[in-house]
């Protein structure tokens, strides 16, 4: 294949690339062979016999030779510069036992000798045969005595050696300090704004840079990035939008994760550059950390996690947004925490009418402990489901972390993605990585084959969730499909016979007919390869290629 780089100069006629001999899944035409882009635009889709007539004119013609053309995913939830720093630095997701993590520790700094603080991510003491954290003496031994900061993989709970604690005065004092295990809530920010602050912009921009050109190499043509002020920082946003702004790459929408009281507090979150006050804006925490506000005790911990926002908070929040046109959202995981978000949502709606609240799509983060009626109130209020497969891949299951968190009935409704669909509920598909890792596919693959059987949907409403699911969660519903006049964000794949799947074998299979005009997608049964993404384009410009074997 030879390369389409730009859509055009200002002024110029825009390019025109034709691609041919392939599949194209679009709805405009099932059976589409060829697509045709002019400019940022895509202008046509059609056969190959008719691709004849505008192969003479085309500026480049690209032979697919037999690759699929999809459209490019939105990855809804990102931590843009986390996940980079994942990539490229100390990552224990796949840490086999404690003494395995504690050994890729000392490994690290000993490679690291000139980093005034360590950074790390990704433990899970629940995947260990020890089933505990290290606790600070043994951190502060495999560190050398040197600053590390080390959260955990939900992002929610994090440990540090002495050496870094002694760097925020006053730690022993906050909520969510303990002598000897992770930190949460106060305790885990204050320790976090110390090791950001050890970051500088030359490291930070080399992990962006990673993670963009990773998920680009993964056919991801958008990222959600959800910052704030208790998971990252305004420079790191900022320096974000400012990189993705100037270099060729996925699509950057920034969320700044802060109340929203006024009009001043509006314009804070528009100058920041941000498309709205959502992403990770706590109602509670996570599962993992034992920080999610559930009604109920865990089943491992006598507590109901913690509630960081009261339905009245949720009301005022989305009052002011609404008023601003600004998008507002929460990152909500529990059902006590969901609960309150509908609660606040609802009132918004009683004080402003429901139709300008429906109109800003308001958001909901992970929203995965709900139920019938927390459903119901997400389709009536048009609430936008942002939610991540992969975690019901990593903690689902009757032996995983949900179910030891909750006991296995509770589990088994965590994730109820089919239920939500049924509603007429929004999806939006995202990673959250570095918490899970991006790979879309994956995902579509995750929530078509859920560990639990009604939670499962179609792969086509998964891959819709997310490609078209994205740019819907933006206030867009041009993008994330191939047709004519949409943005040509769109991959190719290099994949085996795409075939039509139904969430089960219950469902009758008619779409499998080709007469249906279903149009094909891999088969993702477990077991079978990934499709490998052959390139990526943005916007008409090419944002990665495989390089050639």
């Amino acid at each position: 294949m030879t390369d389409s780089t730009t859509p055009g100069a200002p002024g110029e006629r825009p390019r025109t690339v034709l691609l041919r001999r392939g599949e194209v899944h679009s709805p405009a035409d099932p059976f589409a062979t060829a697509m045709a882009v002019e400019g940022d635009r895509i202008a046509w889709i059609g056969s190959e016999a008719a691709a004849d007539s505008l192969a003479p004119t085309a500026d480049e013609v690209v032979d697919l030779d037999g690759a699929l053309v999809t459209p490019a995913f939105t990855d809804a939830h990102v931590h843009t510069t986390a996940t980079g720093l994942a990539l490229t630095g100390l990552d224990l997701a796949d840490a086999a036992s404690l003494p395995d993590a504690l050994a890729r520790v000392t490994a690290h700094a000993a490679a690291h000798p000139a980093d005034d603080v360590l950074l790390g991510q990704g433990w899970d003491a629940t995947r260990w045969p020890e089933r505990r954290p290290p606790t600070r003496d043994e951190l502060d031994r495999a560190a050398g005595g040197r600053p590390l900061y080390l959260v955990r993989v939900d992002a929610h709970s994090a440990l540090a050696t002495t050496a870094l604690l002694g760097r925020v005065p006053g730690i022993t004092a906050l909520p969510g300090y303990v002598p000897d295990g992770p930190l949460t809530g106060d305790a885990h920010h204050a320790v976090r704004r110390a090791a950001d602050a050890a970051l500088g912009p030359a490291q930070r921009a080399a992990a962006q840079r990673a993670a963009l050109r990773h998920a680009a190499s993964l056919g991801i043509g958008s990222v959600h990035e959800c910052a704030g002020p208790e998971i990252s920082s305004e420079e790191d946003l900022t320096a974000l939008l400012a990189l993705a702004a100037a270099e060729p790459g996925p699509r950057v929408h920034g969320y700044w994760a802060s109340l929203v009281g006024g009009p001043e507090d509006a314009a804070r979150v528009r100058a920041l550059g941000a498309i709205g006050a959502a992403g990770d804006l706590f109602a509670d925490g996570s599962l993992g950390s034992h920080t999610a506000h559930l009604h109920a005790p865990y089943a491992d911990a006598p507590h109901t996690g913690t509630a960081h926002l009261s339905a009245d908070d949720v009301a005022a929040h989305v009052t002011a947004c609404t008023e601003a046109g600004l998008q507002a959202g929460f990152h909500a995981i529990g059902d006590a925490a969901v609960d309150a978000v509908v609660r606040g949502v609802r009132a918004a709606a009683d004080r402003l009418g429901t139709g300008p609240v429906r109109a800003l799509r308001h958001r909901v983060e992970h929203a995965e402990l709900l139920g019938p009626d927390a459903v119901a109130a997400f389709a009536d209020l048009a609430l936008t489901a942002s939610v991540q497969p992969g975690f019901d891949a990593a903690w689902g299951g009757p032996d995983g972390m949900y179910a030891r968190r909750l006991g296995a009935d509770r589990a088994r409704a965590l994730n109820p993605f089919a239920a939500l669909l049924r509603a007429g509920v929004p999806l939006a598909f995202g990673s959250d990585a570095p918490v899970t890792p991006l790979g879309p596919w994956a995902a579509v693959r995750a929530a078509a084959y859920h560990r639990t059987q009604e939670h499962r949907v179609s792969v086509r409403a998964a891959f819709t969730a997310h490609t078209r699911g994205g740019w819907r969660a933006i206030g867009r519903d041009d993008g994330g499909v191939l047709v004519p006049g949409a943005p040509a964000d769109y991959a190719l794949w290099e994949t085996g016979a795409l075939v039509v799947q139904a969430p089960d074998d219950r469902v009758a299979r008619w779409s499998t007919d080709p007469r249906s005009g279903t149009p094909g997608l891999p088969d993702l049964a477990p077991g079978e390869p990934l499709p490998t993404c052959l390139r990526t384009v943005v916007g008409g410009r090419t944002v990665y290629d495989r390089p050639n074997e």
